[in-house]
């Protein structure tokens, strides 16, 4: 690699005179003024501490980003240009315009047995709520220059916020783990004969994740601002070569009341699947200045997150309805999943030649494509270690991703003949906590915050109309001075005790989830939603008031 120009340097050194095109997710140093409050190289000295702050600055020398959880200032940040405006679009676009969507979505018609119609219509409104709750949670990183799950302090307080960053590490892994069976299961379709395996494509899909991501999110931004574009073109093709196939006929299987149970359970799998993205949607845009309009970033947001979940879902419901009427199609499910999509590509080319046409290359794509939709998992892993504590905070973010990096790969490895388990058990169980979270944390930002009046201690970065002002974004790192967070944490833990009672799993089944059809129905997401709506702690100052 050869030495970065004076240019990059200064650019690393956050000057907005080096590079004014530059977007406002780029790397910065280090160092800053708000360090002092958590800064991982502000502890004693070892050989350990030795060891990491020379690599960070080999990191820094060419241009590579070093900064973990530290808060970003608004000197750091970079001013808004026209293509800040739309990177959140193709960011999001370039993550959902994967393969593991189009496996989800296969899970409709499979395994709850909806026609086309029911699956598409469930996966556009469940898609539709879940991206509007990571649209909101991503304006706050902007205003705060926090971590996503730093942010959740402010609620939950320096430790009970602890355990929504294990649940989020729980998310973050299981999802790259999925990705990475989808990726070895289409690699090894495409291969001839089968001649590579699962396990080599897992392996060599989890190399190039940790490449993108483990190097900064500067390399991360640039890579997601085209991803995007090999992706749609392949499902584009992928629609038009096989949606003659599509069953849009068949009506859905069951009683009208397994019909309805069905329906529910299968949009909130997809509502998890796009919720879930909340725990970490504004670790991505900390670089943005606080002066960032909150209304065009959630727009942008939900614009791209509605769109790229729908089309890819639908893609995968399609191909799954078709199982039934193409024999192909059947015996590639039989195998996998992945499997499956790659018999969606062989009508662009005659079977007999897919080894050596044009289809192979797309599905090659498309496998490849998964590395968009692993990175930021891949990053955010990193991130959330470091949230856990200030001893956390003395390893490397690039260390902790590496650990994140072993960890799901070795679980992918496990578990790759195990997805559509893993699919309908692992994600909708692990939305649970997300919705809960997002509906304590508005609870305080619109109800107790504005109603009562707290102090708009914004420290020394400004909010943008009023968004944000009632939060103390500089003390980020301060136990001392963040909320007790026992109010949050017994809502939280209330709302689990509803999701138990609500949940409709292939390994357990609900009192509440019972009552609906045949198999029960996962209503739990609305019965969540609806009982910290109507319990929210009448008592705020257990919310928001530290230790005095």
């Amino acid at each position: 690699m050869s030495t970065p120009s004076p240019s990059s340097n200064d650019a690393e050194k956050g000057s907005r005179n080096a590079m004014p095109d530059r977007l406002p997710t780029e790397d910065t140093k280090l160092s800053s003024p708000d360090n002092s409050t958590g800064d991982s190289r502000n502890f004693t000295s070892s050989k350990f501490a030795a060891y990491s702050r020379e690599f960070e600055r080999t990191l820094i020398k060419y241009n590579l980003e070093a900064r973990g959880v530290q808060r970003v200032l608004p000197h750091e940040c970079h001013p808004l240009t026209w293509r800040s405006y739309l990177q959140p679009f193709f960011l999001w676009s370039s993550i959902n315009l994967a393969a593991q969507n189009v496996t989800l979505g296969m899970l409709g018609p499979v395994v709850y047995a909806l026609s086309f119609r029911d699956a598409s219509l469930c996966a556009f409104f469940g898609s539709l709520i879940g991206a509007t709750g990571v649209s909101y949670i991503a304006t706050f990183g902007p205003i705060s220059g926090n971590r996503t799950l730093i942010f959740a302090r402010y609620t939950f307080g320096w430790y009970p916020s602890k355990l929504l960053v294990v649940l989020d590490l729980i998310v973050l892994l299981g999802y790259s783990m999925i990705d990475l069976v989808i990726a070895g299961q289409i690699l090894s379709a495409v291969s001839a004969h089968g001649s590579m395996s699962v396990v080599v494509g897992i392996i060599v899909v989890a190399i190039i994740g940790w490449l993108i991501s483990t190097f900064g999110i500067s390399v991360f931004h640039t890579y997601q601002r085209y991803a995007y574009i090999p992706q749609l073109v392949a499902y584009s093709i992928l629609y038009g070569v096989s949606s003659h196939n599509y069953d849009l006929t068949t009506p859905s299987q069951g009683s009208a009341r397994t019909v309805i149970g069905n329906r529910i359970s299968f949009l909130s799998l997809t509502l998890a699947a796009a919720i879930t993205y909340g725990g970490a949607a504004g670790d991505y845009f900390v670089y943005y200045p606080p002066s960032t309009p909150p209304l065009a970033l959630f727009s942008m947001s939900l614009i791209s997150l509605l769109c790229s979940f729908t089309f890819t879902y639908c893609i995968g419901i399609g191909l799954a309805s078709a199982n039934p009427l193409i024999s192909a199609y059947n015996t590639a499910y039989e195998k996998s999943q992945g499997a499956l999509i790659v018999a969606g590509f062989t009508e662009f080319t005659s079977p007999r030649d897919f080894n050596t046409g044009f289809g192979k290359f797309l599905a090659v794509v498309v496998a490849l494509g998964l590395v968009a939709n692993l990175a930021p998992p891949t990053y955010s892993s990193g991130i959330d270690f470091q949230v856990l504590g200030k001893n956390f905070q003395r390893v490397p973010r690039v260390i902790w991703n590496s650990v994140g990096v072993v960890i799901y790969t070795v679980c992918a490895l496990a578990g790759r003949d195990h997805l559509a388990e893993i699919f309908t058990n692992f994600l909708a169980l692990m939305g649970y906590w997300v919705i809960i979270w997002m509906s304590i944390t508005v609870e305080e930002q619109f109800l107790f915050r504005s109603r009562f009046g707290f102090k708009t201690g914004i420290g020394d970065r400004s909010s943008r109309g009023g968004w944000g002002q009632s939060y103390d974004w500089a003390v980020w790192n301060e136990p001392e001075k963040l909320p007790h967070g026992i109010a949050a944490l017994i809502a939280f833990l209330i709302g689990w005790v509803g999701a138990i009672l609500c949940m409709a799993q292939v390994w357990y089944t609900g009192p509440i989830a019972t009552l609906v059809g045949d198999y029960g129905a996962d209503v739990r997401m609305y019965h969540l939603v609806h009982m910290h709506r109507g319990s929210a702690p009448k008592d705020a100052n257990l919310i928001v008031s530290g230790p005095s």
